[in-house]
């Protein structure tokens, strides 16, 4: 138990380090209102897409394979997202918030969280590239999806429509998906030179995408939106995996697969959510405030999901 929680806490705490870091810098005048967008839309237009191409191209998805363990992934994520936007629709009464909400409510730190868990327990592992395939593409087509249909500015359900087609279709992230699945089926070798550079370009993704958000992040503007914040920590690390991981384990899932799948449901929000929301017109105050609360909730949560699953014989 011990060790479980130092884990989480080393993986989680350093996250939240950073973010502070670039708050206390915004406050010292290093950083200003537009480096802050200029950061985001590089970060969401380069930086974010190389890191995904680059996690799923060096994958042998032939190997490792799963169709089972990928549908589960593929099919639990739509059923949070679907059922959250249900729910946000009808509960939130300020409509420009729901975009924000549902998509930090749904959407983990699979890919960078979710391969350390797993790494930590278990060595290296197909199963965290295999959880990505099955969600993260549909992480970022139903971002596109609700941040187009509920951003600011009204418009026609037919213009919508469009729009978020054209979103998906241009979405970079979406884009860096299909060329890494292309790769990695096609097995296709690159000259060291490109994948040192790839490589360069991936690791500024997550450093910059944390200070941004850190500058980012509006401390008053956040204390008044508390409330959806709580609502979305609570349904991004406990309610989604107290619903799936049960079933989960009714079909069959053990060991890495479930610890897979527990990242997937109960990782705090990946702070891509944040650079979405800002390039799409949505609340950046509420999508910033639940990726720095479940970030720091996440070190005691996480933990406590490990805790139940090691203790019943599942992990």
């Amino acid at each position: 138990m011990l060790e479980n929680f130092l884990y989480s806490i080393n993986v989680t705490i350093p996250i939240f380090a950073v973010m502070v870091l670039g708050w206390w810098l915004r406050q010292r005048e290093m950083f200003n209102d537009n480096f802050v967008e200029i950061a985001n839309k590089f970060n969401f237009s380069v930086t974010l897409p190389f890191l995904v191409f680059r996690d799923i191209a060096a994958v042998d998805i032939r190997a490792v394979f799963d169709l089972k363990y990928v549908l589960f992934c593929a099919i639990s994520s739509s059923v949070c997202f679907w059922g959250i936007w249900g729910l946000a629709r009808f509960f939130i009464k300020d409509k420009t918030l729901i975009g924000a909400f549902v998509q930090a409510a749904f959407r983990s730190s699979a890919a960078v969280m979710g391969l350390a868990f797993i790494s930590n327990l278990y060595g290296p592992s197909a199963m965290g590239p295999l959880m990505i395939i099955g969600a993260v593409p549909l992480y970022n087509i139903y971002s596109v999806i609700v941040l187009t249909f509920e951003a600011e500015g009204g418009r026609e359900d037919s213009q919508k429509i469009k729009e978020a087609a054209v979103n998906i279709v241009k979405n970079p992230i979406i884009i860096s998906i299909a060329l890494g699945l292309a790769v990695s089926l096609l097995r296709l070798e690159f000259p060291v030179v490109v994948n040192k550079t790839i490589g360069y370009v991936a690791q500024v993704a997550t450093p910059l995408a944390l200070v941004t958000l850190g500058a980012g992040f509006e401390g008053r503007k956040a204390l008044a939106k508390m409330k959806p914040t709580l609502w979305a920590a609570f349904i991004k690390l406990i309610a989604q995996a107290t619903i799936f991981i049960p079933v989960a384990i009714w079909i069959g899932f053990t060991g890495e697969k479930l610890i897979g799948i527990m990242v997937m449901l109960a990782a705090p929000a990946t702070p891509s959510c944040y650079i979405m929301a800002k390039n799409m017109k949505n609340d950046g105050i509420l999508t910033a405030s639940i990726v720095v609360s479940t970030t720091l909730l996440a070190a005691f949560t996480l933990t406590g999901w490990i805790f139940i699953l090691r203790s019943l014989g599942f992990i």
